[in-house]
């Protein structure tokens, strides 16, 4: 099976929960890990920007992303939300198992 992460901010935490729970609820991830916040600094209209984000830690299948990037554009705060994808290249197979099940399974039915 296999996974990617996806990695994005968001300017608060109440931003990213909200975000996160979207995303599991929906089964387009199977985990949302939220971080401390960071520094981030960017180019943004012309000048250097630096900013405080929240960053935030999707696991998902790569069969999730088209999904993903819409929910992105339909519910990401920001007007240019950023959306890394890594694949991941090994790990323990419960946990790829386990996150298969809740991103695959029919979503009217929750065995959680």
């Amino acid at each position: 099976m296999e996974l990617s992460l996806v990695m994005t901010t968001c300017e608060t935490r109440q931003q990213a929960e909200r975000l996160a729970r979207l995303l599991v609820e929906n089964r387009l991830a199977a985990c949302v890990s939220i971080g401390a916040p960071v520094t981030s600094v960017f180019p943004w209209q012309g000048q250097i920007d630096s900013e405080q984000e929240v960053t935030l830690t999707i696991k998902t299948r790569p069969e999730q992303l088209p999904a993903l990037k819409q929910a992105f554009n339909d519910h990401h705060p920001y007007e240019v939300p950023e959306m890394l994808v890594l694949p991941v290249v090994d790990g323990l197979k419960p946990y790829f198992d386990w996150a298969r099940e809740w991103i695959d399974h029919d979503s009217d039915k929750n065995n959680h």
